[in-house]
């Protein structure tokens, strides 16, 4: 850690998505919301009319607003960067474009050992838009936490791998359990960038990273130990020094939590496919300390009647309790077509609680 990365950290020792994230007691069960800073907000699709997703990412003033909009309208107890996991393949200068409708799309995958060697390191001048915006917000948030974040190397690497977004990932399989030292030599290369793009953040001064693994619950556990735990563990380790909370999420990892824990979360994302108190019986099996967890309600519920949500915000927020921290979130990201009323509703509730 730098003595510059050390002067931009905010003292926010109370603020509760923190105290909750180190496994304190918080005045209030804190909550954000995964991808909060998005399409489910009139201000935000006025915004970015006519821009370009990246471009979006690469503006210091815009991706500011826009992270700030969902802090603002709906009070959450953290805001999260406005970026996308492939801003630093992107930047690093990687043939990668965001497709509407279908998400990043490479213009040359990787299939060979020379496509690996080709992958350029990340400068981290590269991303000093990005950084640029880290120190904007950490000016205007108050006292409100920023939370980092980047894509692990296992998602990266499918995205790299597939050509785009895949159901089933079988070239990345393929290449996985076909060329173990091919696939460890990419997943390498991914978390140098991973870890330069995180340690960045961190030097303009956000408060917490999370590493998202959105593709990881294709894998078994026995696989993601072997050919995926290591890296991640280079990123969350890697940003160690920093002393702040580092959370690790996936979707479909009920079976992972406890290998997606050992690479280095302070902090275990949980989606909504497993109950809060059953993850938290899963991380303390092995006689390990009490975790802290994050999540989860169903995104897909926030368009069902208030009392349905109600009931699940009540429920989520018990469960929580068998936690050493819980900080409410929901199990994926907020849907396009959400009424952003609702997650205000939702916060209020929670705070209540």
């Amino acid at each position: 850690m730098t003595t510059s990365s050390a002067s931009a950290r905010r003292a926010l020792t109370d603020a509760p998505f923190l105290v909750a994230a180190r496994g304190g007691k918080p005045a209030h069960v804190p909550v954000w919301f995964m991808r909060q800073a998005g399409r489910s907000l009139p201000e935000y699709r006025q915004l970015r009319e006519g821009v370009p997703m990246l471009k979006a990412c690469f503006d210091p003033e815009m991706l500011t607003e826009i992270t700030i909009q969902p802090v603002r309208r709906h009070r959450v107890d953290a805001a999260i960067l406005f970026s996308d996991i492939v801003v630093p393949l992107y930047a690093a200068g990687v043939d990668i474009d965001i497709v509407a409708g279908t998400g990043p799309v490479v213009a040359d995958p990787v299939r060979s050992r020379a496509d690996v060697d080709a992958l350029p390191e990340l400068d981290p001048e590269r991303v000093r838009p990005v950084t640029d915006g880290v120190r904007l917000l950490v000016e205007r948030l108050g006292e409100t936490p920023l939370i980092g974040f980047a894509g692990a190397p296992f998602t990266l690497a499918s995205y790299l791998i597939e050509g785009g977004p895949s159901k089933h990932h079988a070239r990345t399989k393929a290449l996985m359990h076909g060329d173990p030292e091919l696939w460890h030599a990419l997943a390498d290369a991914l978390a140098r960038i991973t870890l330069t793009f995180l340690r960045a953040q961190l030097d303009a001064g956000v408060d917490a990273v999370q590493l998202f693994d959105s593709w990881a619950g294709a894998l078994s556990e026995r696989d993601y130990r072997e050919f995926v735990l290591p890296h991640s563990a280079t990123v969350l380790q890697g940003v160690a020094d920093y002393g702040v909370p580092r959370i690790h999420f996936g979707v479909g990892t009920a079976e992972l939590l406890p290998a997606m824990r050992d690479a280095g979360a302070d902090v275990v994302g949980v989606d909504w496919r497993l109950s809060l108190a059953e993850a938290v019986r899963r991380l303390t099996a092995s006689g390990e300390p009490t975790p802290v967890v994050q999540g989860n309600l169903d995104p897909a519920l926030l368009a069902a009647p208030w009392p349905v949500i109600e009931s699940e915000v009540r429920r989520i927020v018990a469960e929580g309790r068998a936690a050493a921290g819980h900080v409410f979130n929901l199990g994926h990201g907020v849907l396009p077509d959400t009424d952003p009323d609702v997650l205000t509703r939702i916060v209020e509730l929670v705070h209540s609680l």
